[in-house]
């Protein structure tokens, strides 16, 4: 993997012009920069005096898994990365951006979030923090305050927390459907959804709705019918929780399998709360990555390791719900490419910070800094099967997170410190 493994590179996705939201930009309009802003256009930008240049391709700097340059520059053309290397060899340009002495890492990659919801659960964390284990049935909560929000309060909603999770460095972003249902609930989740994001995930399969509670089968038949047909025109992505009190193995994979056929390729919420078919599943059906991964058994391990189905470890919700923490470590020694993400949802993680799930990641699950970094940002890109994101190198998009610190190290040694000092995604200065 990572520091062990690199995965397949894949094909890159076409992108849709950029939908950021509006409110969005004007939240981030007071933080502050080392420079001003600037517009993305034809001219180039070097973003020069960097202390040290997370690249994540091993041919370049140090020749580590991380390709990690010291006193380094970037250049930024468009939307575009188009030179790395050392400040010294860096070519002309049009403006200049002097990071003083600060260190740059690709942009976080969060492939595993639940934005699109309302309400709030923190009765219910409270009482989990009093000693009450926590189940997958909490999720019917944020199933009735989402279907009773309108179009407007859901998307302000999603919007505030993209705005959140782009002041700590992400840049690139998946979320979910799975709070609404309904045929009408999840379609219209997954419309406001591809309004921010290209990584879109129809998980129609989240929970069986207390209203289909005595006849599961039928609500199987609708999610594979015709809540899938309304729901896969938004979407890029089908997930399954597949889990006990949710849905079994068989149910998941007649799921997925029906997603497949209209064209949304597979990921699969698996082996959260107990040990289960969820893994085997997705290597089964090339998944693009199995998450959460908690209880694993050796022939998991080694069916992920012999396949391209990536491991996407999700912190926050181990922290949140008091669980047992993933064994990262056991995964990257047998060959496992491992994503990290922050599972951001109101119910079981409800953090939008990829730093703190790195801080997490370290201290508790058994990962070094270097394969922390590297999971945020190129693991997050495997399991989107991405190879335009996730990395800084010539050709790859422009999305960069300038820290306030000389090291990625620091986003694990001073944890809780807002350490984003700059943002630029698709060449823009957002930050």
């Amino acid at each position: 993997m990572t520091p062990g493994r690199a995965p397949a590179r894949p094909a890159p996705v076409p992108e849709p012009a950029p939908t950021a939201d509006q409110a969005t930009k004007d939240a981030m309009s007071n933080a502050t920069t080392v420079s001003p802003a600037h517009s993305a256009s034809t001219a180039s930008t070097l973003i020069t005096n960097i202390a040290a240049l997370v690249t994540n391709d091993p041919s370049l700097g140090d020749g580590s898994p991380l390709g990690l340059i010291q006193d380094a520059a970037v250049v930024i053309e468009g939307d575009r990365v188009v030179w790395t290397g050392d400040q010294s060899k860096a070519p002309a340009t049009d403006n200049r951006v002097d990071a003083a002495g600060r260190a740059v890492v690709p942009g976080f990659v969060d492939s595993h979030s639940h934005l699109v919801f309302a309400g709030d659960r923190t009765q219910e964390f409270n009482a989990r923090m009093s000693g009450r284990a926590y189940s997958a049935g909490g999720i019917r909560t944020t199933v009735a305050a989402t279907r009773a929000a309108s179009d407007a309060e859901l998307e302000a909603n999603l919007t505030r927390y993209l705005a959140e999770a782009l002041r700590q460095g992400t840049t690139t972003f998946e979320t979910k459907s799975g709070y609404g249902l309904t045929v009408e609930d999840e379609a219209r989740a997954l419309r406001i959804a591809a309004a921010h994001t290209e990584e879109v995930t129809y998980l129609g399969a989240h929970i069986v709705p207390p209203d289909h509670a005595e006849d599961p089968a039928a609500y199987v038949d609708l999610v594979t019918g015709e809540m899938l047909d309304a729901c896969a025109p938004y979407a890029r992505w089908i997930d399954v929780f597949c889990e006990k009190g949710a849905f079994d193995g068989d149910q998941a994979r007649a799921i997925l399998t029906a997603g497949r056929a209209k064209g949304l390729h597979p990921r699969i919420h698996a082996n959260q709360l107990s040990h289960g078919p969820g893994v085997q599943l997705a290597v089964e059906l090339d998944a693009a990555s199995a998450d959460h991964c908690t209880h694993l058994t050796d022939a998991d391990v080694e069916a992920l390791a012999n396949s391209s189905t990536v491991a996407t470890l999700l912190p926050g919700a181990e922290f949140s719900t008091r669980a047992q923490w993933p064994d990262a470590r056991r995964l990257l020694d047998a060959g496992v490419t491992v994503a990290l993400s922050t599972d951001c949802n109101p119910g079981s993680s409800f953090t939008s910070s990829v730093p703190f799930c790195i801080a997490l990641a370290v201290r508790d699950m058994g990962m070094t800094p270097d394969e922390a970094i590297w999971s945020a940002t190129a693991g997050g890109a495997a399991a989107l099967r991405r190879d335009d994101i996730g990395r800084l190198t010539p050709g790859a998009r422009a999305d960069l997170t300038l820290l306030d610190a000389p090291s990625h190290v620091h986003l694990a040694y001073r944890p809780g410190v807002p350490l984003v000092a700059g943002v630029w995604r698709r060449g823009v200065r957002e930050i």
